[in-house]
């Protein structure tokens, strides 16, 4: 099913909480291409412009646990914290197979990389920032891809049907473990991994 229900009364706003999957990509890949781009001109060599480059998805898989774990499953019982868990993520887990609502809408996600590269800047000198926030999102959006993937695409590759298998078992057995989606390492970390070895989990309707 591709059941949904309606988060806004005004049909605009209402609208720009339905997002193709494929927009993320045609936004934010220039952004990675631009990144990495700056920083040959800026005379960054390879070695270097790679390293930064792995430490921005380095930095990005936290932060996709630490998001999804303490912030989109944040406890929240009544008032204004449960209505913005339900909007970050609550209606992702009553309605998973909703495809429209798997990315962050445009109007968030642009702005919140903009304030996360200019901390960045402030962290990171020019030009070592530029490939940096090119592998955070790119990261963000092999996030992304995977997520939509793990609801929507039959593939029998073993890798991804072990990632499908703890995603699925997250939203229908578990909650409180198996919070990364992309990468299981800070789940053995943060000892948030449980095994769906045996598990039951079959893809839910369509």
């Amino acid at each position: 099913r591709n059941e949904t229900v309606r988060m806004y009364q005004s049909n605009f706003l209402e609208s720009l909480t339905h997002i193709h999957p494929a927009l993320p990509h045609l936004i934010f890949v220039p952004v990675v291409a631009i990144g990495i781009r700056l920083g040959i001109a800026k005379g960054m060599e390879f070695f270097s412009l790679s390293l930064f480059f792995i430490l921005g998805l380095f930095i990005w898989s936290l932060t996709e646990y630490t998001m999804h774990r303490f912030i989109f499953h944040m406890p929240a019982e009544k008032g204004w914290r449960k209505k913005l868990q339900f909007m970050l993520h609550g209606i992702h887990h009553d309605y998973p197979q909703d495809s429209t609502r798997l990315v962050m809408p445009p109007p968030v996600s642009i702005p919140l990389a903009g304030a996360l590269f200019f901390l960045f800047q402030t962290l990171l000198s020019a030009p070592h920032v530029f490939p940096f926030f090119s592998g955070f999102i790119l990261g963000y959006l092999l996030y992304d891809t995977t997520h939509y993937a793990v609801h929507h695409w039959k593939w029998d590759n073993p890798l991804f049907l072990t990632l499908k298998r703890r995603h699925l078992n997250h939203h229908f057995i578990d909650p409180h473990h198996n919070f990364h989606v992309s990468m299981p390492f800070w789940d053995f970390v943060f000892r948030t991994y449980r095994s769906v070895s045996g598990a039951t989990v079959e893809n839910p309707p369509a």
